[in-house]
């Protein structure tokens, strides 16, 4: 929603698909997961008095169209893009399929996931950690509004402190909330990393690619026989 208090502006969306044309023109295979709580949260609603199922259901929505409008702006760039819907709606979008979604990144397509797991209760965080592991992703890019992980909210705290790496378990202990601990322990049940950077800096995503140190690494010790990954 860039810088208004709700909806889609178009050059923020129009920035993204910069970021990822430029991540795509490496080589390298993006697939995206996107949210939507420019349009609607499903569980601000959930309090407020919307039945908690239906909520959902109702933000994931929303991501669809936030799927469609980043969709539309990387085919403007020339890069090819599927998008891949959790809710079957066939006339926008392609029921997800691993296998096919797979074959899509093979081809040098960009797939967008969108309607989260397609299941209430789930977050987009942890959408993003089961379609990450789904299609062996090497690491998840968490885009968040702040460079990184912070001790504490560094909007309020100014000796907040921030983190270059974290373990997985210490962002449970000290309930550091940049994802939620659903997607944290899927991630950490996996050995899959986490880099969450500031999406609003120019060539973020690209500077992440080429291994410089951008934002907060999130891993941890990896078990007997596990491969580590190459960031």
């Amino acid at each position: 929603m860039g810088d208004q208090s709700y909806g889609v502006e178009p050059s923020t969306v129009d920035f993204i698909a910069k970021e990822i044309k430029d991540a795509v023109s490496m080589g390298v295979q993006v697939a995206v997961v996107i949210g939507g709580g420019n349009i609607f949260r499903g569980v601000e609603a959930s309090v407020k008095g919307i039945e908690r199922a239906s909520a959902d259901y109702m933000g994931m929505l929303a991501t669809v169209i936030n799927a469609l409008a980043l969709q539309n702006y990387l085919e403007k760039y020339a890069v090819p893009t599927r998008v891949q819907s959790a809710i079957e709606m066939k006339e926008l979008a392609e029921p997800y399929i691993r296998r096919k979604a797979m074959r899509h990144l093979e081809k040098g397509r960009t797939v967008i996931f969108a309607a989260g797991t397609g299941n209430p209760y789930f977050t987009t965080d942890t959408a993003a950690s089961l379609r990450a592991m789904e299609i062996d992703a090497e690491v998840i890019l968490k885009a968040t509004k702040v460079d990184g992980i912070y001790s504490s909210d560094p909007m309020k705290d100014p000796s907040a402190k921030k983190y270059p790496t974290v373990t997985y378990i210490d962002v449970l202990k000290k309930g550091l909330s940049i994802m939620d601990s659903t997607a944290i322990s899927l991630c950490m049940d996996n050995n899959l990393p986490i880099v969450v950077f500031n999406l609003r800096g120019k060539g973020s995503i690209r500077k992440i690619i080429e291994g410089k140190k951008i934002g907060t690494l999130v891993w941890g010790n990896y078990g007997a026989g596990a491969k580590k990954k190459n960031l």
